[in-house]
């Protein structure tokens, strides 16, 4: 038999209960000490006093303990890759040279010959014009001016023992218009000026004769490249290709442009070194000019006598 029991029961027992359970106090706790077995177990075991760590001995004691142990300079380090690729640059620079000069046939090997002559004339010559005083006057115009203030030994001990050529032509115009009639002073001191001159010209007529003929090398390289070319245009028959044509005439046209190379500083040295030689003369006569004109006429007389 089944026991039913009404729905006003079921809510009223319902209620009993959860009134019951509110009236019920809650169980306390318990609190945990140290004096318990899991607080000996769980409680942290107290850490060991820490002990400081030594101090590393710094740079700047290690070299008051001990002088004699500071670094050696480390040497400079050069970058791993730059002679390699130095020597690679050089190596095609050789072969690009080697490979021109083969292109170029036998006019290309005389037009190189005069480079380097032309090169080594240009430095010789500088050289030697500043050996012969060429940029320098300030010393024969102090001794001419010297002479025309009348004083004689001053303008000799000016000028008496240097080497430029103006010093040299200016010594040769005093020693003989103090000893010789004033035409054969002029006559003399002209020599002596023609003589410096000359010597202070020597080397430009290989430079012009360089300026002259390497164009006109150039110029037959080309026209030999060229029927060179036209040969073997004329051997290949119908099968001539144009590009055979074209590669002969630029590989002739190479000489040409090597002449005009070596052509044009050899041109514009020697008219920078005629220009010096000219105004070397142009001082020249000035200043002989000068002392004739300065001469005393009681020099005159004594020279005529």
């Amino acid at each position: 038999m089944t026991l039913r029991l009404p729905a006003a029961a079921v809510a009223l027992l319902l209620m009993a209960s959860f009134a019951a359970a509110q009236d019920t106090p809650a169980m306390p706790v318990p609190a945990i000490s140290a004096d318990t077995p899991a607080a000996a177990e769980t409680a942290p075991e107290p850490s060991a006093p820490l002990t400081p760590a030594p101090a590393l001995p710094s740079d700047a004691d290690t070299l008051a303990a001990d002088p004699a142990a500071s670094p050696a300079p480390q040497p400079a380090t050069e970058l791993p890759g730059a002679q390699p690729e130095l020597a690679q640059v050089a190596t095609d620079a050789s072969a690009k040279a080697l490979k021109f000069l083969r292109d170029g046939g036998p006019s290309i090997w005389a037009i190189a010959a005069l480079s380097v002559i032309t090169l080594a004339l240009i430095l010789w010559k500088i050289w030697r014009l500043a050996l012969v005083g060429a940029w320098s006057r300030g010393k024969a115009a102090d001794a001419v001016a010297a002479f025309e203030r009348g004083d004689r030994a001053a303008a000799l001990a000016i000028v008496q023992t240097r080497i430029g050529v103006r010093s040299k032509v200016v010594t040769a115009a005093l020693t003989a218009t103090a000893s010789l009639p004033e035409d054969r002073a002029r006559e003399e001191t002209a020599r002596v000026a023609k003589l410096h001159l000359a010597s202070a010209a020597t080397g430009l007529g290989a430079l012009e004769l360089i300026a002259t003929i390497a164009p006109l090398l150039g110029l037959l390289g080309t026209v030999l490249g060229m029927i060179a070319a036209f040969q073997a245009l004329q051997a290949a028959g119908s099968k001539a290709d144009p590009a055979l044509l074209a590669g002969g005439i630029w590989e002739a046209l190479l000489t040409t442009a090597a002449g005009m190379a070596v052509a044009i500083p050899a041109s514009a040295a020697l008219t920078w070194f005629e220009a010096v030689i000219y105004r070397i003369r142009r001082d020249l006569e000035d200043s002989a000019t000068r002392i004739f004109v300065a001469r005393q006429p009681d020099q005159l007389a004594l020279a005529a006598e």
